[in-house]
């Protein structure tokens, strides 16, 4: 129902800064609750953010509280995560995902997100 597209990612130092956007089409985005994750090679899909559908509510993983933000601007279409401090361990593919059960609690398991981005990749060089 509806599609998402991550961009944003790409090198950067450790100590650097990104911003990840994820653009959504095909729905009506402001009845989706939003999440971000992140997965490196090896290892499992990893909760990192979420924010209820008016944007008012936010949840954080703890791995990045503190140096992760989520936002939302519901009239672009569009979820963000700033990420600040970034370390080596936080190379990984990032995945924006849509949850659309309107679930106000918090859902960090990727089984409880039905829609998917493509992912863009983030890496930080040490």
């Amino acid at each position: 129902q509806v599609q998402l597209v991550e961009s944003g990612g790409g090198l950067v130092q450790a100590g650097g800064s990104l911003r990840l956007s994820c653009a959504a089409s095909g729905g009506t985005f402001s009845s989706y609750a939003m999440g971000w994750f992140r997965q490196a090679p090896g290892k499992e899909r990893e909760f990192l953010a979420r924010i209820t559908r008016s944007g008012g509510s936010t949840d954080y993983g703890d791995s990045v509280k503190g140096r992760f933000t989520i936002s939302r601007d519901n009239a672009k279409n569009t979820v963000y995560l700033q990420m600040n401090s970034l370390t080596p361990e936080d190379t990984a593919v990032y995945y924006c995902a849509a949850d659309r059960s309107g679930a106000i609690y918090r859902r960090a398991r990727p089984y409880e997100y039905q829609y998917w981005g493509q992912g863009t990749q983030v890496t930080v060089s040490s």
